[in-house]
């Protein structure tokens, strides 16, 4: 583990892009245990080519699949568990941008 790393505590990262809408749309805050379970339906951090991407885990006849919930990405396949980095296990929503100011 390099200096400065959070090792394997749980960290929060923001939802980039449109792959995971509806469930999960731009600018969601998530939630990731590196020690969480992966099981069949868990949303993950996996990372593939060297990017990590974020996907709903589906294992089927000992393959692992990583599905996006918008039909408009392709499912991938990945080699295993190895490729997963954390399961997310929490989301909050986007911030919002007017504030209330009480005097």
């Amino acid at each position: 583990m390099s200096e400065g790393s959070c090792g394997n505590e749980p960290f929060a990262l923001r939802v980039l892009g449109d792959s995971m809408s509806p469930e999960f749309e731009e600018g969601h805050i998530i939630i990731i245990d590196p020690d969480g379970r992966a099981v069949s339906g868990a949303y993950v951090l996996a990372q593939m080519n060297g990017e990590y991407i974020f996907r709903q885990l589906h294992i089927e006849n000992d393959r692992y699949y990583l599905k996006p919930l918008n039909a408009n990405y392709p499912t991938l396949e990945i080699s295993g568990f190895s490729d997963i980095h954390g399961v997310i296990v929490q989301r909050a929503g986007r911030r919002r941008s007017e504030r209330k100011h009480y005097d």
